[in-house]
Protein backbone atom coordinates (compact mmCIF):
# COMPACT_ATOMS: atom_id res chain seq x y z
CA UNK A 1 0.00 0.00 0.00
CA UNK A 2 1.34 3.41 -0.99
CA UNK A 3 0.83 6.19 1.57
CA UNK A 4 2.09 9.12 -0.52
CA UNK A 5 1.29 8.83 -4.24
CA UNK A 6 2.56 12.35 -5.04
CA UNK A 7 6.00 11.51 -3.60
CA UNK A 8 5.97 8.31 -5.65
CA UNK A 9 5.24 10.30 -8.82
CA UNK A 10 7.98 12.86 -8.08
CA UNK A 11 10.46 10.05 -7.40
CA UNK A 12 9.60 8.36 -10.70
CA UNK A 13 10.15 11.66 -12.53
CA UNK A 14 13.48 12.22 -10.73
CA UNK A 15 14.69 8.68 -11.40
CA UNK A 16 13.54 8.77 -15.04
CA UNK A 17 15.39 12.04 -15.63
CA UNK A 18 18.57 10.72 -14.01
CA UNK A 19 18.38 7.54 -16.12
CA UNK A 20 17.69 9.66 -19.26
CA UNK A 21 14.42 7.87 -20.09
CA UNK A 22 12.25 9.40 -22.79
CA UNK A 23 8.99 8.79 -20.95
CA UNK A 24 7.71 7.41 -17.67
CA UNK A 25 4.36 6.01 -16.56
CA UNK A 26 2.64 6.59 -13.23
CA UNK A 27 -0.70 5.29 -11.91
CA UNK A 28 -3.42 7.79 -12.78
CA UNK A 29 -5.23 10.21 -10.49
CA UNK A 30 -6.66 13.67 -11.04
CA UNK A 31 -4.18 15.23 -8.58
CA UNK A 32 -1.15 13.68 -10.32
CA UNK A 33 -2.46 14.79 -13.71
CA UNK A 34 -2.90 18.35 -12.44
CA UNK A 35 0.68 18.38 -11.06
CA UNK A 36 1.98 17.09 -14.41
CA UNK A 37 -0.03 19.74 -16.28
CA UNK A 38 1.60 22.49 -14.18
CA UNK A 39 5.05 21.00 -14.85
CA UNK A 40 4.24 21.01 -18.58
CA UNK A 41 2.98 24.61 -18.57
CA UNK A 42 6.12 25.76 -16.71
CA UNK A 43 8.38 23.95 -19.22
CA UNK A 44 9.81 21.19 -17.03
CA UNK A 45 8.32 18.28 -18.99
CA UNK A 46 7.51 17.97 -22.69
CA UNK A 47 4.07 16.36 -22.61
CA UNK A 48 1.57 14.54 -20.41
CA UNK A 49 -1.13 12.12 -21.56
CA UNK A 50 -3.81 10.04 -19.87
CA UNK A 51 -3.94 6.40 -20.93
CA UNK A 52 -7.51 5.30 -20.24
CA UNK A 53 -7.09 1.74 -21.48
CA UNK A 54 -4.01 -0.21 -20.58
CA UNK A 55 -3.08 -3.67 -19.47
CA UNK A 56 -5.00 -5.15 -16.55
CA UNK A 57 -7.51 -2.27 -16.74
CA UNK A 58 -5.28 0.11 -14.77
CA UNK A 59 -5.27 3.74 -15.83
CA UNK A 60 -1.88 5.35 -16.33
CA UNK A 61 -0.43 8.79 -16.96
CA UNK A 62 2.45 8.96 -19.45
CA UNK A 63 4.91 11.80 -18.85
CA UNK A 64 7.33 12.68 -21.66
CA UNK A 65 10.51 14.08 -20.10
CA UNK A 66 12.25 17.11 -21.56
CA UNK A 67 15.99 17.37 -22.26
CA UNK A 68 18.26 20.08 -23.60
CA UNK A 69 21.68 19.90 -25.17
CA UNK A 70 23.84 16.91 -24.29
CA UNK A 71 20.74 15.19 -22.85
CA UNK A 72 20.74 17.61 -19.89
CA UNK A 73 17.43 17.25 -18.06
CA UNK A 74 15.11 20.25 -17.74
CA UNK A 75 14.57 19.22 -14.10
CA UNK A 76 17.67 19.68 -11.93
CA UNK A 77 15.85 18.85 -8.72
CA UNK A 78 12.38 18.02 -7.45
CA UNK A 79 11.40 17.82 -3.78
CA UNK A 80 8.24 16.96 -1.86
CA UNK A 81 7.59 19.59 0.83
CA UNK A 82 4.25 18.75 2.46
CA UNK A 83 4.08 15.08 3.40
CA UNK A 84 1.38 12.96 5.06
CA UNK A 85 3.35 13.11 8.34
CA UNK A 86 3.98 16.86 8.19
CA UNK A 87 1.64 19.11 6.26
CA UNK A 88 3.03 22.52 5.29
CA UNK A 89 0.59 25.39 4.74
CA UNK A 90 1.60 28.92 3.69
CA UNK A 91 -0.12 32.27 3.27
CA UNK A 92 0.12 34.02 -0.08
CA UNK A 93 2.70 36.50 1.21
CA UNK A 94 4.87 33.73 2.72
CA UNK A 95 5.22 31.48 -0.32
CA UNK A 96 8.94 30.72 -0.60
CA UNK A 97 10.84 31.56 -3.78
CA UNK A 98 12.66 28.49 -5.13
CA UNK A 99 16.22 29.42 -6.14
CA UNK A 100 15.36 33.13 -6.14
CA UNK A 101 12.55 32.60 -8.64
CA UNK A 102 14.38 30.23 -10.99
CA UNK A 103 12.32 27.27 -9.75
CA UNK A 104 8.64 26.84 -8.96
CA UNK A 105 6.48 25.63 -6.09
CA UNK A 106 3.18 23.85 -6.61
CA UNK A 107 0.40 24.67 -4.15
CA UNK A 108 -2.97 23.11 -3.49
CA UNK A 109 -5.38 26.01 -2.98
CA UNK A 110 -9.12 26.48 -2.73
CA UNK A 111 -9.09 27.10 -6.50
CA UNK A 112 -7.18 23.91 -7.31
CA UNK A 113 -3.48 23.33 -7.98
CA UNK A 114 -1.51 26.41 -8.99
CA UNK A 115 2.13 27.43 -9.34
CA UNK A 116 3.68 29.83 -6.83
CA UNK A 117 3.55 32.78 -9.24
CA UNK A 118 -0.13 32.24 -9.90
CA UNK A 119 -0.88 31.88 -6.16
CA UNK A 120 0.90 35.16 -5.42
CA UNK A 121 -0.98 36.89 -8.23
CA UNK A 122 -4.35 35.58 -7.02
CA UNK A 123 -3.36 36.17 -3.35
CA UNK A 124 -4.09 32.54 -2.46
CA UNK A 125 -2.39 30.48 0.20
CA UNK A 126 -2.58 26.73 0.61
CA UNK A 127 -0.68 23.51 1.05
CA UNK A 128 2.85 23.62 -0.38
CA UNK A 129 3.05 20.31 -2.26
CA UNK A 130 6.47 20.35 -3.94
CA UNK A 131 9.33 22.43 -5.33
CA UNK A 132 10.94 22.00 -8.76
CA UNK A 133 14.12 23.61 -10.10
Amino acid sequence: MMTDPIADMLTRIRNGALARHDRIEVPASNLKFAVAEILKSEGYIADVQRNEESEQNKKKITIVLKYGRDRQSAIDGIRRVSRPGRRVYVRHDRIPRVFSGLGISILSTSRGLVSDREARRLKLGGELLCEVW
